[in-house]
């Protein structure tokens, strides 16, 4: 085992033997590194204030992506690089091109928001050469600002692209850094820990299916979206820690002929790519998923074991019949997702066993698919209401299978079976999605939160399924609502 976390910090290597496993990368760049440009502002992944740029390796590529610095935690720093707002000024003192921008266009206010907009914006600026308006309001949907208008930000991002690559030193000495990077890649497992509490991080499926086995009562930690929050937010201690992310075989997306299967560890940002293929209802989930920091930390794997009842994929998951792929030791088993949650936050998960791949089927040819996020702000918000829906037809027309699985509406992600019986047999029309709609009440008896009441989620299910019926019933539909959101900037 190596005892030491490695990474770099800008181009200066960073070893760490020991630490708090849950120190969070902006408190150890605040108050160890006096790197005070990254701001702490909600502590949850939320606001963006604390965002710096992670790169990594993909294989033999650099990859840099923007994430919250509030909720990752030091450890999983080893084998990356980190840049953060100060690493921008250039060596004459003036500012990278990106910080040019935001200046020429009066970006900034009050500044506090500043460095977190500037980082996510260099990240865009690294890795795509133009991106459209709707892009960038992409990549900044998780930043939030309080003072300036965002109409200044975009104007500094359109700007930005203007500004040559070529001579950029980032640009430049990706090659290296690469180089660098994979110099500190090995197969050991990294264990530290604080002397009180220990952090484990394998980097083989076999290594972590044996300590899993060895420490059951483990937290794994996937993304750290959710656990972080545990941790900011609940003060939670976690010991041991299992960390998943230096597992290549985890992140692997791969086409398997008949479905694709997804490593625990793909991000949602790579997911989100893999499942745009199987229905561009898919694609439009995703874009929804989260800020930008969440989709490149976040996985899907962490996403369905998290078993949050308003979890934006299993809903879908479940509604195209997928399917897990849990490890415990060198034992494997398959289980369809919608058996995988029994209660609120409680598994079908078995003492050591790990989620280790999801199958998602591709959707027949014949198939009708529809999935729907309702949530108070269109972006960057978790579901009040999530519903998706599966349908298959006969020869004749009628329905031959059905699958209508909701999220928010239980205490765990669930199929509204009764609702399916009413469709079994008959014609997918207005009758049809009026009997499902009724059947609703005798599938669900939905909770009132600050989300939604129940009444609202009720209604509001049924008026899915209405929205799914005109969307597949009514062909023009589709390329209207696409030529609205054109019209509007979400084309």
């Amino acid at each position: 085992m190596r005892e030491t976390v490695r990474f770099l910090l800008g181009d200066e290597l960073v070893e760490v033997a020991a630490c708090d496993p849950t120190r969070t990368v902006l408190d150890w760049l605040r108050l160890g590194r006096r790197r005070t440009g990254t701001k702490e502002g909600c502590a949850e992944g939320d606001c963006g204030a604390c965002t710096v740029v992670i790169g990594r390796l993909i294989g033999e590529r650099l990859h840099y992506e923007a994430i919250n610095s509030c909720i990752r935690f030091l450890p999983t720093l080893d084998g990356c690089q980190i840049l953060t707002v100060e690493h921008l000024r250039q060596a004459d003192g003036t500012l990278h091109p990106v910080q040019q921008a935001m200046a020429d266009c009066h970006g900034s206010q009050c500044g506090f928001c500043t460095p977190g907009i500037v980082m996510s914006l260099f990240a865009l600026w690294l890795n795509e050469a133009a991106p459209s308006v709707a892009r960038i309001e992409d990549a900044l949907a998780g930043n939030l600002c309080r003072c300036t208008g965002y109409e200044p930000i975009i104007a500094a991002a359109l700007r930005m692209n203007a500004a040559p690559r070529s001579s950029d030193r980032f640009v430049a000495a990706q090659a290296e850094i690469a180089a660098r990077l994979a110099e500190l890649s090995d197969e050991e497992t990294v264990a530290i820990g604080d002397g009180e509490r220990c952090y484990y991080a394998p980097a083989t499926t076999e290594a972590l299916a044996e300590l899993f086995s060895a420490h059951p009562q483990a937290t794994l930690l996937a993304g750290a979206t959710d656990v972080g929050l545990w941790v900011t937010k609940g003060m939670r201690r976690l010991d041991p820690l299992i960390y998943l992310g230096r597992v290549e075989a985890l992140h692997e997306i791969r086409d398997e002929g008949d479905h694709q299967r997804f490593g625990a560890m793909a991000n949602h940002v790579e997911a989100r790519k893999a499942l745009a293929r199987l229905s561009p209802q898919l694609d439009e989930m995703m874009r929804r998923f989260g800020g930008e920091q969440v989709r490149n930390a976040g996985t899907i794997g962490g996403n369905i074991a998290n078993g949050s009842p308003i979890g934006d994929l299993p809903p879908a998951l479940i509604a195209l019949g997928a399917t897990l792929v849990l490890r415990r030791g060198s034992a494997r088993r398959d289980l369809p997702l919608e058996a995988f949650f029994l209660d609120y936050r409680k598994q079908d998960r078995r003492e050591g066993e790990f989620v280790e791949a999801v199958l998602v089927p591709k959707l027949p040819a014949n198939a009708l698919f529809h999935v729907s996020k309702i949530s108070k702000r269109f972006d960057e918000d978790i579901s009040a209401l999530c519903g998706a829906f599966y349908l298959s037809r006969n020869a004749a027309g009628h329905i031959a299978e059905a699958r209508l699985a909701f999220g928010g509406m239980a205490g765990i992600p669930k199929r509204a079976k009764a609702a399916e019986a009413a469709l079994l047999g008959r014609p997918w029309n207005e009758a049809s999605a009026a009997a499902a709609n009724a059947a609703l009440a005798e599938d669900f008896t939905p909770l009132t939160d600050m989300r939604a009441s129940a009444g609202y989620r009720l209604k509001v299910a049924g008026n899915l399924l209405q929205r799914f019926l005109l969307e597949t019933s009514e062909p023009a539909i589709p390329a209207r609502v696409a030529g609205l959101l054109a019209e509007v900037g979400h084309g």
